[in-house]
């Protein structure tokens, strides 16, 4: 496979001179988005809207100025994002959206529609069957990001806890999945009942398509069927209580190959374009209620039509880059006991690990990790 190209530029500006988010859409024109045919077809643009409680997402200024340059040229862009499996104010689209909006993602900020992509309680999915995959049968994605003509990631690059960073693979291929998706992706075991929380309503039993969930009449509480259990998570989508939980996280690596293949269903066979931002770097998720201070300086905004040549640029930068004073990553390499891994992610959390991703994604022919950098002015 050829080289892919990476565009690329700082986050300077002018006195007195275009912002930021001029500064972006110039760079999105630069890298390619032009070349789609975006002429009345509907647009996905994917980001994560952030969980309440957390600061580092991306500002709505960015999503606006996508929007803008896809409406340009001729297309209806939509904001979207798909429900969280776990509980939060991302669970389900009404408390999305709210979340959304707090965050000051609406339709007169960011200039376009926000719609969740699976639906009210994350059920609205289809299955995507992807040739070449190893793990994924067919990948659970949000409905309306599949009736999509274009899709667009925009994505803020990050650290993460469990996948070392989170860039354009875990925004399309995690953030995609429905909430069955994410649990796919997440899980290698069953559900179980929180009896507690379980209020006995049979909204669970009527997803079930497998004889996995069983009534107690005497206790008025829902029970899990081991034997027939296939860990699908529609379930989970469909309990309003949070008293579904699936607690056997898969190896980091078993979910770093699901994230790539689940990206693959994603993007296979349509037009779309991917941008990263890396601003904010936050050792940890946007799904967190909470954000840390950056482990890395704000290094710039990346663009190309290769979603894994576009994340292998931004971590080759975020090597490059000198760890910021007073953050995790700081602090973890003035410790005694400190193991250098000559690895920024790993050494800011060395539980996670993220080569995995990149490795199964160029395997299962995604894109390239060979890039060559472009320097926008």
């Amino acid at each position: 496979m050829e080289k892919a190209t990476v565009y690329f530029t700082d986050f300077r500006t002018k006195p007195f001179g275009d912002g930021l988010p001029a500064k972006l859409k110039k760079l999105i024109r630069e890298a390619g988005i032009d070349q789609i045919n975006m002429d009345g077809k509907f647009v996905a643009i994917k980001l994560h809207f952030g969980e309440l409680g957390n600061i580092s997402y991306l500002r709505p200024n960015y999503a606006k100025a996508v929007a803008d340059v896809v409406k340009d040229l001729g297309g209806k862009p939509f904001l979207t994002d798909c429900n969280t499996m776990y509980p939060g104010s991302r669970k389900n689209a009404l408390e999305h959206l709210q979340c959304a909006w707090e965050n000051g993602f609406t339709p007169l900020t960011v200039g376009c529609p926000i719609l969740i992509g699976d639906g009210l309680k994350g059920t609205d999915d289809i299955e995507v069957a992807v040739a070449g995959c190893e793990y994924v049968t067919a990948a659970k994605i949000g409905r309306a990001i599949m009736d999509a003509d274009v899709f667009v990631s925009l994505t803020h690059f990050k650290g993460h806890e469990m996948t070392g960073f989170g860039g354009a693979i875990k925004n399309i291929g995690m953030g995609c999945g429905s909430r069955a998706g994410k649990t796919e992706q997440h899980s290698g075991g069953q559900a179980s009942i929180v009896e507690e929380k379980c209020r006995g309503c049979y909204a669970c039993f009527k997803q079930c398509a497998n004889d996995g969930l069983v009534f107690d009449d005497d206790a008025k509480k829902m029970h899990v069927n081991k034997e027939n259990c296939v860990g699908c998570g529609r379930c989970l989508g469909a309990c309003n209580f949070d008293a579904i939980e699936f607690a056997d996280f898969a190896a980091v690596e078993l979910l770093n190959r699901r994230m790539a293949e689940y990206t693959k269903a994603v993007v296979n066979g349509r037009p779309c374009f991917h941008i990263s931002l890396v601003v904010d770097v936050s050792p940890n998720c946007d799904c967190h209620n909470e954000n840390d201070a950056p482990i890395l300086p704000n290094l710039g905004m990346f663009a190309s039509l290769d979603p894994l040549a576009l994340d292998q640029a931004c971590v080759d930068a975020c090597m490059q880059a000198t760890p910021m004073p007073g953050s995790q990553l700081f602090d973890n390499m003035a410790s005694p006991d400190f193991i250098d891994h000559h690895d920024h992610f790993t050494n800011s959390r060395p539980e996670s690990e993220w080569r995995t991703c990149l490795e199964h994604a160029e395997k299962i022919g995604l894109g390239t990790r060979e890039y060559e950098l472009v320097v926008i002015k």
